[in-house]
């Protein structure tokens, strides 16, 4: 029976700034680079099926932020999304990759496009998996969340809802159809990272940092309309915090963008692989420059 050639796929660290980076990395190094910024409350191992499908032709990296996964910062470290973009544009400083695909993700996407606009000529193309970067692609539920500030009586209480089991499994499995599709693992392995000491306070932190990436949705916005990078839109459509309309808004500026809406939730790639792989595959194939 014939099997399908398997990716030897690595587990490293790398310093960055005083912070140890962990990160997971599979592909020839000559081939097209795809950069995986993952979500939250997750981390690189959201990706490890992905890197399973396309690890053997692709070359993928998949690190973790700071506070979140393998990845090691001290306790001085300050939670921002700023910070965590300071720290993967060093990853990517040393690893000397100055060319890829960013896949973003979730918290993927205020990471990722922060390294854009710092480094345009770092980015050969996009990958928006349920990634926001409009307004009009935030829930009310979302509005309500990035509305906390510290000082607000239960908002605190409030972000620290999602941080226990129940809400972490919910993320899940809002909007999916068919839950048997669903790996346990992945919020299992994400609830022990949130119980690690001090991983639920640098939750709290980017939680009330939150609010600064709407208020750079503008420059983002900008920057794609600049630019106008191929870009692949991946939207699972029953996500509760980023819905459907925030992946049309993104032909505002990308007109020539492909769009792939699907009918499950926040975690699409965890029932839709099989469908999302492929489409990977055939964008990267077709715009990787051949310079």
């Amino acid at each position: 029976m014939p099997v399908n050639d398997l990716p030897r796929v690595e587990h490293r660290f790398v310093e960055v700034d005083g912070v140890r980076v962990f990160y997971r990395q599979a592909g020839p190094a000559d081939a097209p680079v795809l950069l995986l910024l993952h979500g939250f409350p997750s981390g690189s191992h959201q990706f490890r099926r992905l890197i399973d499908a396309l690890g053997g032709s692709y070359r993928l990296i998949a690190p973790d932020y700071p506070g979140f996964g393998h990845t090691e910062a001290p306790e001085s470290f300050t939670y921002s999304f700023d910070r965590l973009a300071d720290i993967i544009e060093g990853f990517l400083e040393r690893l000397e990759l100055t060319r890829f695909f960013l896949y973003a993700f979730d918290f993927g996407a205020p990471v990722g496009f922060r390294i854009a606009t710092r480094r345009p000529e770092w980015v050969a193309g996009l990958v928006i998996q349920n990634g926001n970067a409009y307004e009009e692609g935030l829930s009310e539920g979302a509005r309500e969340f990035v509305a906390l500030r510290p000082d607000q009586p239960g908002a605190e209480a409030t972000i620290r809802d999602l941080l226990t089991l129940p809400g972490t499994r919910g993320q899940y499995e809002h909007g999916v159809f068919d839950t048997d599709l669903l790996a346990p693992d992945g919020w299992t392995l994400d609830q022990h990272f949130l119980d690690l000491p001090g991983r639920k306070e640098a939750q709290v932190a980017l939680a009330f940092d939150y609010h600064s990436n709407v208020e750079q949705y503008p420059r983002w916005q900008e920057w794609l309309r600049t630019t106008m990078p191929p870009t692949l839109i991946l939207w699972g459509r029953n996500d509760p915090f980023f819905p459907e309309t925030g992946a049309h808004a993104y032909l505002y500026d990308v007109p020539d963008a492909e769009l792939h809406v699907f009918d499950t939730g926040h975690f699409a790639l965890e029932d839709r692989l099989p469908d999302i792989a492929p489409l990977i595959a055939d964008f990267l194939d077709r715009h990787w420059p051949k310079d």
